[in-house]
């Protein structure tokens, strides 16, 4: 069974940096494309970034372009995402999940398999 689990959210200042992981588990993780999004209180659940089976990423949000970067380590099988210069806006709890294609997309019903999610807290 294909499952994804995320962990590393906390509470940091404004400007402060976390590392957010992805680990699988069911499944080989670079042979999947896969795709942080992020859910505020009360809002949709948005696309961030997606890393797919080649390597290559994609931005879907432009407000942390600069701040944000996603990568995959094949040999622990884990996709992170790496915040730096975060802001109060960047609070939301934030999940990764994987499409049963093999190609990067922005939609929440291009998904099956999400994971809990890690909560993020910027605070002023």
């Amino acid at each position: 069974q294909l499952q994804l689990a995320e962990s590393g959210g906390d509470l940091v200042q404004p400007g402060g940096s976390l590392r957010l992981s992805c680990a699988a588990s069911g499944f080989t993780i670079g042979d999947y494309a896969i795709t942080w999004f992020r859910q505020a209180p009360g809002k949709d659940r948005m696309s961030v970034l997606c890393i797919s089976r080649s390597g290559m990423t994609t931005n879907y949000a432009d407000s942390v372009k600069g701040r944000f970067t996603i990568s995959r380590d094949n040999d622990e099988n884990t996709v992170y995402l790496q915040m730096d210069s975060l802001r109060p806006e960047d609070t939301a709890v934030y999940y990764c999940a994987t499409p049963p294609g093999y190609y990067c997309s922005p939609l929440v019903r291009d998904y099956d398999y999400w994971g809990q999610g890690t909560q993020v807290t910027v605070s002023s």
